[in-house]
């Protein structure tokens, strides 16, 4: 007799809601290797909260606070950063390219191997928000078609 093995496939982590993520935020739970991509979480506030390996790819976080949490190697790719607040956060390996960081403050976080989408010649800017806590201001090139 012929017995059929049952293989348990896990199927993907499925994106969270926003819902879910204020569930989440409100219980005090962590968000570590989360999928939140593409959600409006504007103005939440994540601090102290685990983001670790947390994927926030094309998220609106602007005005979020993320005072003291850990985005160790999270995703925030082509997010929206507009006047977030990253102070006393672990950026250590995180993805920042392409996002908008104006406004963005970072006073004593920690960002080693952290990607900015500003040239290097402009990381004065970040490490003087170390520092002092002064706010980031990105200049947009104007985009239009030229003649």
């Amino acid at each position: 007799m012929m017995r059929a093995s049952a293989k348990v496939v896990k199927s993907p982590k499925r994106p969270l809601s926003r819902k879910q993520v204020l569930e989440l935020l409100r219980r005090g739970k962590s968000l570590e290797q989360a999928d939140i991509r593409g959600l409006d979480l504007s103005g939440l506030c994540f601090d102290g909260v685990n983001l670790r390996w947390t994927k926030l790819a094309d998220a609106n976080l602007a005005r979020c606070s993320f005072r003291g949490a850990d985005l160790t190697s999270a995703s925030m790719w082509h997010a929206n950063l507009k006047d977030a607040i990253f102070d006393e956060a672990v950026l250590d390996g995180a993805d920042l390219d392409c996002a908008n960081i104006d406004g963005c403050t970072f006073k004593d976080a920690r960002i080693r191997k952290t990607i900015f989408p500003i040239p290097r010649d402009q990381m004065g800017q970040v490490m003087e928000s170390i520092r002092l806590g002064t706010r980031i201001r990105v200049e947009r090139e104007d985009f239009a078609e030229e003649a």
